[in-house]
């Protein structure tokens, strides 16, 4: 579930965005005006849900007016979340960010093989993308000013802009940014179940924890990755998707606004709540139980917390409090990626 560290925050979203820069034009070949294959999904195997098919007028998360003469069905995506959301929604994208990587992070929803890649998030090929005629492009971004945004724009293809997270109600959020692809796609049937199921998932795996007895309540999520042979560690503050979950299930988050000041760098990240350290940052939080992403690629952060005589020094480690979600949950993703985390956390309090 390792965030891929260039997307750390809302600020450095917006440096990537700055960076991507408008090609010339391309020729649309005539199959990329073909219908879009059928969905691979498999929680789409059974779904009933109808399709709108009327025209659709909405306002994206900036409040941009979005008019489309009918739902989109050829849909580009240029953000893991979204592209997340919009498999769940049963709608095939034609094009989509950074596919390989997607793949490694991201195992709610898995992705065609026929998907057009059109580079990496932030930086697109923008003759890829408008090569595979997309209805609409949806996009996250920093916000109203994000210069992404106008290049995106400027060939008149509608452009669906999202706020991907809000340390404010990381799940409001979450429902909010698959609700309105929902609306744009004329999938809002197929949304409002999937959502009716998510908050039946959250409400059941808070009746299995709930007489749980715990030696603390308090808790960390953290993930990392290696930077210049150090381990370099990003703790899940107040605010964080992922803290937010552990809270709905009854535990206390123990990355405190306090230790900011002494680890941090000024605070956590104002839209993920996300802040950064090292291994021995994580004393700050004593005896709090300790969750943290796993992953199999070969630069993996875990291998080298083991090496560390800090790590195996804290109380969580020595007391076998210190567990590791499963590898492809990702942290910043829709209904689906936030069930898998609740699985998560429900098998680890239960088990562990």
């Amino acid at each position: 579930m390792n965030f891929p560290r260039q997307v750390a925050t809302v600020a450095s979203l917006a440096v990537l965005a700055l960076m991507a820069t408008a090609c010339g034009t391309t020729n649309v070949p005539e199959a990329a005006n073909e219908p879009v294959a059928a969905p691979v999904s498999e929680s789409c195997s059974n779904d009933t849900t109808t399709t709108a098919t009327g025209p659709v007028s909405m306002t994206d998360g900036i409040g941009r007016k979005v008019e489309l003469a009918k739902p989109a069905e050829r849909v580009a995506v240029l953000e893991w979340q979204q592209t997340e959301d919009v498999l769940t929604l049963c709608v095939t994208p034609v094009a989509v960010a950074d596919p390989e990587n997607y793949a490694i992070y991201v195992s709610a929803e898995k992705l065609p093989d026929t998907v057009t890649d059109v580079g990496e998030r932030g930086e697109f090929d923008f003759d890829t993308l408008y090569a595979t005629n997309p209805d609409l492009i949806i996009v996250e971004a920093a916000g109203a000013d994000d210069e992404i945004i106008a290049k995106l724009e400027d060939r008149g293809v509608p452009v669906l802009v999202t706020i991907g997270a809000d340390a404010s109600g990381q799940l409001a959020n979450m429902k909010k940014v698959f609700s309105m692809i929902a609306e744009a796609t004329g999938r809002t049937e197929r949304a409002a179940k999937v959502l009716e199921q998510f908050d039946q998932h959250l409400a059941e795996a808070k009746q299995k924890v709930q007489g749980v007895e715990l030696s603390t309540t308090d808790f960390l999520f953290f993930d990392g990755w290696i930077e210049g042979g150090n381990v370099v560690i990003r703790p899940y503050g107040k605010g964080a998707l992922f803290t937010e979950l552990g809270e709905q299930l009854g535990l206390t988050s123990a990355w405190t606004d306090d230790i900011n000041s002494a680890y941090g760098s000024g605070g956590v990240d104002p839209a993920y709540g996300l802040a950064q350290t090292d291994i021995e940052g994580l004393t700050a939080v004593g005896g709090a139980n300790l969750f943290y992403s796993d992953d199999d690629t070969p630069d993996s952060y875990v291998a080298e917390l083991g090496k560390s005589t800090i790590w195996t020094s804290l109380p969580a480690v020595k007391e076998g409090r210190a567990y590791a979600f499963p590898p492809g949950v990702w942290g910043a993703g829709g209904p689906k990626s936030n069930e898998q985390a609740i699985d998560a956390y429900v098998d680890i309090l239960t088990k562990g």
